[in-house]
């Protein structure tokens, strides 16, 4: 199959809800970056984030395996830095291959889960 999205993606909403119930690591809240690389070369990636009152984070890099998916969560982003809970961001994604990027939040602050799913912007 050919290599389908983009090389640049925005997900203008972002927060990672700063409690949870349920057991870790499944109903842990949490903000995902589905990434899906259907092309025949590995993806390397880089994410930056943005915040409302200080300079982005990152670049976080990552590697998308040819013909394969990865499931990005924020809340593992350490290094540069960790991203922080009960914050609003954004999130710019850049690849060197074209790839698709789907936005996805666990709310699990109460015991009633609440899950939001979007694509991404395709900016490029």
């Amino acid at each position: 199959m050919d290599a389908l999205g983009h090389r640049r993606w925005v997900i203008a909403e972002g927060w990672i809800p700063d409690s949870s119930t349920g057991p870790a690591p499944a109903l842990t809240s949490h903000e995902t970056a589905c990434l899906l690389n259907t092309g025949d070369d590995d993806a390397h990636v880089s994410v930056h984030v943005y915040f409302t009152d200080r300079e982005p984070a990152g670049p976080y890099r990552v590697v998308v395996p040819a013909r394969r998916t990865l499931h990005l969560r924020f809340n593992d982003l350490t290094d540069p830095e960790t991203v922080p809970l009960g914050t609003d961001y954004a999130s710019v994604i850049e690849s060197d291959v074209p790839i698709v990027v789907q936005h996805t939040r666990l709310d699990s602050r109460q015991a009633e889960n609440a899950l939001l799913s979007t694509i991404a912007f395709p900016a490029g």
